[in-house]
This record gives structure tokens, sequence and C-alpha cells, in this order.
């Protein structure tokens, strides 16, 4: 597996680099997010580590571009801001995962694993066209249209309607909601699942149909 690590703190980079190889990975280190972009143009990657407090380009700013660009990447965010914000803005803007600094190396192990399972499971599983209501998914474009028009979503909301599509016709819970689209633990109380919803909603036309149902006290549903 080849990892790229985007960091520029020259002590946890040469800790990671060692560590991440002994452990079988094959690693390209960029210490800015400059060289990263450059090496992202030029190579494939299988998963991208990732701090936010980078020199010139940080960061926020590489995923937007590297999302930008269509790359879908799995990015995990290694970053010493922990607060509830900076992981949902992180999160908003197309990565993947989140581990704040200081972390234990066994569970950025675990976490890399279990990303890459639950990607291969993805592909594996994943017709390139979902439909439902006039609605039209191409999952490997990563467009959504309705009625021939397309429909602008963030790279968060993809993720979420996308989920809610492959599992057409299942109640889905706000928890497993949570840990398929967010991918890390939000504490279960929160509403971020039924914010995004409601932005997925106001940017489909429901007027002739209702798309995406509210089972009360459980959770969410498409069906035909």
């Amino acid at each position: 597996m080849n990892i790229l690590l985007v960091e520029d703190d020259q002590r946890i980079s040469n800790f990671l680099m060692k560590g991440l190889s002994e452990a079988g990975y094959s690693m390209t280190l960029a210490d800015s997010g400059e060289k990263a972009r450059e090496f992202l143009n030029s190579y494939d990657f299988d998963i991208i580590l990732m701090d936010i407090m980078l020199p010139g380009l940080d960061g926020m700013q590489l995923t937007q571009i590297i999302r930008f660009k269509g790359n879908y990447t799995p990015i995990i965010v290694l970053s010493a801001l922990n607060s509830p914000d900076d992981k949902i803005k992180m999160l908003d803007l197309g990565a993947d995962d989140y581990l704040s600094k200081p972390f234990h190396f066994e569970e950025l192990i675990s976490r890399i694993k279990a990303l890459t399972r639950r990607n291969k499971l993805t592909y594996q599983k994943e017709d390139q066209f979902l439909t439902c209501g006039g609605i039209t998914i191409d999952t490997h474009l990563h467009k959504v249209s309705q009625n021939s028009k397309d429909i602008e979503f963030s790279p968060t909301e993809y993720k979420l309607f996308t989920f809610l599509m492959e599992n057409k016709n299942k109640v889905l819970s706000r928890t497993q909601i949570l840990q398929n689209v967010w991918g890390i633990d939000f504490d279960n109380s929160t509403n971020v699942v039924d914010v995004y919803i409601s932005y997925v909603r106001n940017k489909i036309d429901e007027s002739d149909q209702k798309i995406i149902h509210t089972v009360k006290g459980t959770g969410y549903l498409i069906k035909d």
C-alpha cells in the first residue's frame, strides 16, 4: 500500500515514516502542501495522511484542491486541532477520518486498515448508477442528477446521499449514518445528521415525489 504523508514537523514525520515503513507500507513524505500537490499530480496513492497546519498551502486548502480535481483517495487528518468544529470542517471539505494529536500509533494503523477495508468493500459492492424518483447517482464520476439536471453537492452531502441510496428501502439509524458517512465517533446526541439531511433536501426536488423519509425516533429512509 502506498501512503502519502503530508507533515512539516520533522520529529513527527520521522516517527511516522519509520513506524509505517516497518509496518509494511510504502511511504512518500511531503513537508508542504505544494509538494503534496506535485506528488498527487504525478503518482497514485492508496491513502493520504495529512496535517492541517502546513506552511503555504494548508491542509484545508489542499483537501479542497484534491476533491475539486476529482481525486477521491481516502484522507486521514492528523492534527493538533481537536475541536468538533475543526473536525466537522475538514470532513465537510472531503476528509474521510480525523485523528487528533497526540495519538497512539496502533490506533492510526487500525484506522488505516479500517478505512482501506471499507473502501474495498464499497468498490466491490458498488453499482455505477443508483436511481430513485428521477434521481441518478453516477458513482464512478461522483455526479448526481435529477431529471437530467445536475445537482451540486458538497463532498459530505454526496457521501450522505449516496449512502442512503445504496441502502434504498432500508431504514438507517442516525448512528449508522454517522459511522458510515463521517467515519469518526461523534457524540450520538449531535444533530449533524439532521442538519445535512436538511441540506440535501433543499437541493433535490421533492414536489412530485418525496425521496427522503423521516422515520420518527429512528432515522431516515429512501424508498421508491
